[in-house]
């Protein structure tokens, strides 16, 4: 996504922009770099719904920044949607198939996820606290060998991103049951959603958005809102992220803030309710 945009900016900017990734601590290292970074506009976070809205639930008091006192917000770039999906050879042809058999054997049917705390789980817990039935996690160490134990028959089910298993269901090796968007993703348009499928209350999407230092002057904040605004519908850009799945967003800074809010609270209602913990 970042590297999507960057040599956008850095035509429109007259400055080179240079995407930088900081790996480990589920993210929290990059996200203390920026927070310690001069507030000048010359330093930004492209965070996503772990650090900024799964991550305060997980760690709280051990998280080394806030992400409403130490970030403002720029814009949310784009949403990513998650998608249940079983085997090919998967008896389930429905969610309903799904959601009743679960309910006749609680316990027996298990998911997995790319790892504990992920977003790929909190999807499967959400679920699981909406339609009120027990079905087991089962983490992995990333997407991949999910993916084989899944088209396998090792494990029932997986919530992923589309952008992972969309290539995956078209080829035909795994079945879509329902994205997580509250509408259907283009990339997969005969999949229903999980409002469709009788879930209204279920959004579980991915998302990225751009931040910078708490103290960043408002002026300079409205001109990199301006130009990833600009960015994000310079058509080969778009259409680079629509086809890889996302949904190209481009927000104002308060509309971004007021979503972002509202991600913490479900997020952490979901985490608390699951109990979930990565001690």
């Amino acid at each position: 996504v970042a590297r999507s945009i960057a040599s956008s900016l850095s035509t429109s900017l007259g400055q080179s922009v240079y995407v930088d990734n900081k790996p480990g601590g589920a993210g929290n290292i990059a996200m203390e770099e920026v927070k310690r970074a001069n507030p000048d506009g010359y330093t930004l976070m492209l965070g996503h719904v772990g650090t900024l809205a799964v991550n305060p639930a997980l760690f709280g008091k051990k998280l080394p920044y806030d992400p409403n006192a130490d970030f403002a917000p720029v814009t949310l770039v784009a949403k990513v949607p998650n998608v249940i999906a079983v085997s090919e050879k998967s008896a389930y042809k429905t969610l309903a198939d799904l959601v009743a058999d679960a309910k006749k054997n609680p316990g027996k049917i298990n998911f997995a996820s790319s790892g504990t705390g992920t977003s790929h789980q909190l999807a499967g817990e959400m679920f699981k606290q909406y339609a009120g039935i027990d079905i087991t996690h089962v983490p992995y160490k990333g997407s991949p060998q999910a993916h084989i134990d899944l088209m396998g028959g090792s494990v029932d089910l997986m919530f992923d991103n589309i952008v992972a298993v969309g290539p995956l269901v078209k080829s035909g090796k795994l079945k879509a049951l329902a994205v997580t968007s509250k509408s259907r993703s283009p990339t997969l348009p005969n999949v229903p959603t999980m409002q469709e499928s009788g879930y209204p209350n279920i959004e579980a999407v991915a998302w990225f958005g751009v931040l910078v230092p708490k103290a960043t002057p408002k002026v300079i904040i409205n001109r990199l809102n301006k130009e990833f605004v600009i960015a994000l519908t310079i058509p080969e850009i778009k259409n680079k992220l629509e086809e890889s799945g996302a949904q190209v967003i481009a927000s104002t800074p308060e509309d971004f803030d007021a979503f972002m809010q509202n991600e913490v609270k479900k997020w952490s209602s979901v985490i608390n309710t699951a109990k979930i913990s990565l001690d």
